[in-house]
């Protein structure tokens, strides 16, 4: 064994770490909030396993933690003895009260009690801002109707019902029998531990025993809801990329606390639950293969751009940068470089207030991918070959992987400028101000040595701190190009998928 991870479930929930390098005393130091409910059975089962150079997966040990014993609102430090194997697991346990999911009626809508609802906006004021940090806000979404959905069943109907995922919250409504035009007309409440999540709704067909028929799926992100209109959404493909059949209403209400969803942007986003691990796919790989491509353009450009000045290509072009290179060197402050991209910032807002920067269309068209996924892994007698063939697939899964992230590091870093989000280009802007106050008055090393100081007491002062990396942290909550096109609400004249007309055309 070379390699080691742990897995931990309680109930349908299921979280796994990182993986390490084997060693004789590991450190994951990661965090994972899970959803217990006192009325039920509260027995965390926790696995500790291996993995060798041929990803061959043994568990090594196991234990169990029963959270119904622990005390409320206190970190509990537990030392675990593994059971079937030496080592113990260290671990902090809290127990949190907070607000949880709840599903109702339109008769009983939290929010349309105007004494209920300035109550919960009171939670929410600026006054409490410091008050129970991961309570950000409260989102309550109702689901209205849908109409035109597909035909899933032989008699021509469908068995629809809604699921609606906000993080690791998931709620349903009811089943409509018989019926492409169902109406629920539910209300669902979520807390919102993130500003930065995104609402799906998903509808599908029930199919009795079997696994239920997909029909259609939006993605909303919460910055982008209109509170209290109903709106009509057009339903997309299981990838979010194109137009599928129907629409559903939904009216949304959102409550949060800006300062809270401001400082929340900085922490590390809240692990999803383990899930199906994402097919390899000859479209997707080719798409970010591309997508690396224009970064690498961008940046090449930039740099001949540069060249093209020092060879005296344009003799006006290299007296100008010629000019500004003496001056700006001549003149340069530490505090002009935040200032200088607190101007760009500054600039793209003025060019998008003009209008001119190019529709989601455009990037629609460079993401685009088609619904046929590449299929593989068929049956063999050969065990070798299929050794081999997961091998190979597993090599290039990662490749894949490698350059989705790195695509979307560069694509959110020029979204983060181009005000794709105005919350978080904002609060990029604000920040930029403060460090250009900050390096204007303040000398350097004081600022070295406050960060020097932060940095070597920080374990003195947190022995189980989680490290992290707040500028990741923040441009981990800007969509990529690829999200862009995903949480891009389509019109309803557009409702007809692109895919469909290319084939009928045919």
């Amino acid at each position: 064994m070379t390699e080691m991870f742990v897995q931990l479930k309680l109930g349908d929930q299921r979280y796994k770490s990182k993986t390490l390098c084997k060693s004789a005393n590991p450190q994951w130091r990661e965090q994972f909030d899970f959803h217990y409910f006192s009325d039920r059975m509260g027995i965390l089962d926790i696995e500790v396993w291996g993995k060798d150079s041929r990803k061959h997966e043994e568990r090594l040990g196991t234990c169990k933690v029963d959270i119904a014993a622990l005390p409320l609102k206190q970190a509990n430090c537990l030392e675990l003895p593994l059971e079937s194997c030496l080592g113990a697991l260290l671990m902090l346990i809290t127990l949190t009260p907070c607000a949880g999911v709840s599903v109702s009626d339109l008769c009983v809508c939290p929010l349309a009690d105007p004494s209920e609802r300035k109550q919960i906006a009171q939670r929410y004021c600026l006054q409490n801002s410091l008050k129970d940090m991961k309570d950000v806000g409260i989102l309550q979404v109702k689901v209205l109707k849908a109409v035109d959905l597909l035909a899933a069943d032989f008699s021509g109907k469908s068995d629809p019902f809604c699921l609606l995922e906000l993080g690791n919250d998931r709620l349903q409504t009811h089943t409509i029998y018989k019926n492409l035009n169902p109406e629920w007309n539910k209300v669902f409440t979520f807390p919102i531990k993130d500003i930065h999540d995104v609402l799906e709704v998903t509808v599908f067909d029930e199919d009795g025993d079997k696994p239920p028929d997909f029909l259609g799926k939006v993605a909303i992100p919460l910055l982008s809801i209109r509170d209290g209109r109903p709106n009509c959404y057009i339903l997309k493909n299981k990838d979010l990329e194109q137009a599928f059949k129907g629409a559903i209403y939904l009216e949304m209400d959102l409550i949060y606390n800006p300062v809270k969803a401001s400082i929340r942007t900085f922490t590390p986003r809240e692990k999803r639950f383990v899930e199906d691990s994402r097919k390899l796919s000859k479209k997707i790989l080719s798409r970010d293969v591309d997508r690396v491509k224009r970064i690498t353009m961008a940046m090449w450009n930039t740099i001949q751009f540069l060249k093209s000045c020092f060879q005296w290509e344009s003799t006006l072009r290299s007296a100008v940068a010629f000019v500004v290179f003496l001056v700006a060197v001549w003149n340069f402050e530490l505090y002009m470089i935040p200032l200088a991209l607190l101007l760009l910032f500054i600039y793209n807002f003025i060019i998008l207030t003009k209008g001119k920067t190019g529709s989601i269309q455009d990037s629609q068209e460079s993401t685009d991918v088609d619904e046929e996924e590449y299929d593989d892994d068929k049956e063999s007698e050969k065990k070798g070959l299929i050794e081999r063939i997961y091998m190979v697939q597993d090599i290039v899964s990662t490749v894949q992987n490698i350059l989705e992230e790195i695509a979307s590091f560069g694509e959110r870093i020029k979204n983060t400028f181009n005000w794709t989000v105005p919350f978080l280009s904002f609060l990029a802007c604000l920040i930029l101000a403060v460090a250009t106050v900050a390096l204007y008055f303040i000398p350097l090393r004081y600022i070295v040595l406050i960060w020097g100081i932060n940095k070597f007491t920080k374990k003195l002062r947190n022995p189980y701190a989680i490290d992290n990396n707040e500028l990741l942290d923040f441009l981990s909550r800007v969509p990529s190009d690829v999200q862009k096109v995903q949480y891009a609400e389509l019109r309803p004249c557009s409702s007809h998928s692109p895919l469909r007309k290319k084939r009928s055309a045919v």
